[in-house]
């Protein structure tokens, strides 16, 4: 017997909710309690699961409609019942009077389920259920890879492929979260996604199953049913209502499409609608194309300029004499257009929304570290005026020579890895359960980047190995595949150390949490002119402008004494000061 989908009570003032996504299509089999549909209400979103397990036979509402509570949104029903589903569809087949006008609609297969009923036509509307009835050993199994030395397990965030869409190699089709790295798994062969095994938001082994991919062979019945009456398309062509018949079928296929390949989240639709941004025409830059809320953002400013430049513009060109005067006066008003985007830049202001999977692995691994180690911060201040002089000596051959801009930040690398050697007790782990510390051969640098899912550290491994130059490529290198997704786990893990640029936006100085196990790690300050008393080589004492910088030094005080952090710190600014680095700078 068929088992209505309600719409439930959502809250105590909830009345309606909005559809934002279904994740089942119809003809999918769905088991009870896996979610099956998406609401967004004004309090909260949330996915609603099956009652039952069976086949979903319709569909009573579609993306974007708002339902009311207890309303229909969908109907499950046993196996044998779905051939009856597609049916639903009748009801636009009366209007049509002569039985010459229905002929000429056979090639679509929508149009030809009334009057042609055997469930051999109605099987292309639902091409999944065609290609997961093939053979399970036909099937290609999607498993979790390896990826990482340390990786385990991986979580589930968003499938990029529904069950029943095609793919292609190398193709992303499903998200996946670890405590290192958010990566894409892409499809190892070409087919049908027959089989969703692991929902979003379940947990994964390394080897395990995440899908099926099918065969193409098996979607063949769907291209194949509306060829058979292709020689009935030239008695068709003269007949006038043919394209109202097809004009149901016709907006099906890109609002199917859209769904599939832009899934947009109700903030981004919200922020979009108060805006008054088109999706259709933003571009996503998101995973897999999805639109974000940057690109709403970014929309929203550029519609906010646009009409200020094109009434100005018009006129000028058609009033040849006043295009000198009147394109100058257009570009104050222009210029403050932007204001109001960059003061209404707080879309997430009233908003609640989950914690994406990294931001939950770096919050716990912070309160870890403030739990398990003993921390405090020593400050010193160094002068870098001779690197400052040396940088813009240098600068432009070497961006020539090496492909990479020399900043600060390898000279204090360079400085942090030789003092390390000196104090073998800040390069290195304690376990107090085993009682034992563990002083590492090598120094393997973290370098903290910040990027827009959250701060991410890289490791520059047997960094005292390197030049300045070698240094330099390292940071580039891990910094710019970091930022675009393209970092391993591996690349994340392994370090013994760690440096943060703090004053990457102008801070003067922080006092970074220590990446445990670690116990140690750097922070460096902007650099900053200002005027400083130094001594000259008469001895005197003098007020000069000089480049100056602060190092803070956070320390796991369980292994590292004050005394250590101190002379650590003193090692570094004498090595900084004296900027011997001319040799390895090709001066």
């Amino acid at each position: 017997m068929p088992v209505s989908v309600k719409m439930p009570q959502l809250g105590e003032s909830v009345t309606e909710g909005t559809i934002t996504r279904w994740l089942k299509n119809v003809g999918d089999h769905v088991t009870a309690d896996e979610p099956l549909v998406e609401i967004s209400t004004d309090k909260v979103d949330t996915e609603i699961p099956s009652p039952a397990t069976g086949i979903l036979l319709s569909q009573s509402a579609q993306e974007d409609d708002v339902v009311e509570v207890g309303a229909e949104l969908a109907v499950i029903g046993e196996e044998s019942e779905a051939g009856a589903s597609p049916a639903t569809p009748a009801p636009p087949a009366p209007p049509i009077a002569e039985p010459a006008v229905a002929a000429p609609v056979v090639p679509e297969p929508v149009a030809v389920a009334p009057t042609i009923p055997e469930p051999a036509v109605v099987t292309p509307v639902v091409p999944e259920v065609t290609a997961s009835s093939a053979p399970a050993g036909s099937d290609t199994i999607i498993t979790l890879p390896a990826l990482g030395e340390s990786v385990t397990e991986g979580t589930i965030t968003r499938w990029l492929k529904a069950v029943g869409d095609a793919v292609a190699v190398d193709e992303p089709i499903v998200e996946i979260s670890t405590d290192k790295v958010d990566t894409e798994i892409p499809a190892s062969v070409a087919g049908i996604l027959t089989k969703i095994t692991a929902p979003e938001d379940s947990v994964v082994e390394v080897g395990g199953e995440l899908g099926r991919i099918g065969s193409l062979v098996a979607a063949a019945p769907v291209s194949a049913a509306p060829v058979a009456p292709a020689p009935a398309a030239p008695a068709a062509a003269p007949v006038v209502p043919t394209p109202t018949a097809s004009a149901p079928v016709a907006p099906a296929a890109p609002v199917a499409e859209a769904t599939q390949s832009g899934y947009v989240t109700p903030l981004v639709r919200r922020m979009a609608a108060d805006a008054g941004v088109d999706l259709a025409t933003v571009a996503g830059t998101g995973t897999g194309g999805r639109i974000t809320k940057t690109d709403v953002a970014a929309a929203a400013g550029n519609a906010a300029s646009a009409p200020v430049a094109v009434p100005v513009a018009v006129p000028a060109a058609v009033t040849a004499p006043a295009a000198p005067v009147a394109a100058p006066a257009a570009a104050a008003p222009q210029a403050k257009a932007p204001k109001p985007v960059v003061a209404a830049s707080g879309p997430l202001a009233g908003t609640t929304e989950p914690l994406s999977r990294l931001r939950k692995v770096i919050a716990e691994r912070m309160v870890e570290s403030l739990q398990v180690s003993a921390q405090l911060t020593t400050v010193l201040e160094v002068d870098v005026t001779k690197i400052a002089a040396v940088r813009n000596r240098v600068k432009k051959s070497f961006e020539q020579r090496e492909g990479v801009k020399l900043s600060f930040m390898p000279f204090f690398v360079k400085a942090a890895v030789e003092a390390l050697k000196q104090f073998p007790q800040i390069n290195a782990s304690i376990d107090m359960a085993a009682g034992t510390v563990t002083y590492y051969a090598d120094e393997n640098i973290g370098i903290a980047v910040d990027t827009e899912r959250g701060l991410l550290v890289p490791v520059i491994r047997q960094a005292g190995d390197l030049n300045i130059a070698g240094i330099a490529r390292q940071i580039s290198d891990l910094a710019e595949r970091t930022r675009t997704g393209k970092v391993s786990p591996d690349d994340l893990s392994g370090g013994t150390f760690t440096v943060t640029n703090t004053g990457s936006r102008g801070a003067l100085f922080d006092t970074p949490i220590v990446n445990v196990p670690q116990v140690a790690i750097l922070g460096t300050g902007a650099v900053v002119k200002r005027p400083v008393a130094v001594t000259d080589n008469s001895g005197a004492d003098v007020i000069a402008i000089r480049s100056m910088v602060y190092l803070a030094l956070s320390y796991d005080h369980r292994l590292v004494d004050g005394a250590d952090a101190a002379r650590f710190l003193s090692t570094m600014k004498t090595r900084l000061e004296e900027s011997s680095f001319d040799a390895e700078l090709g001066l």
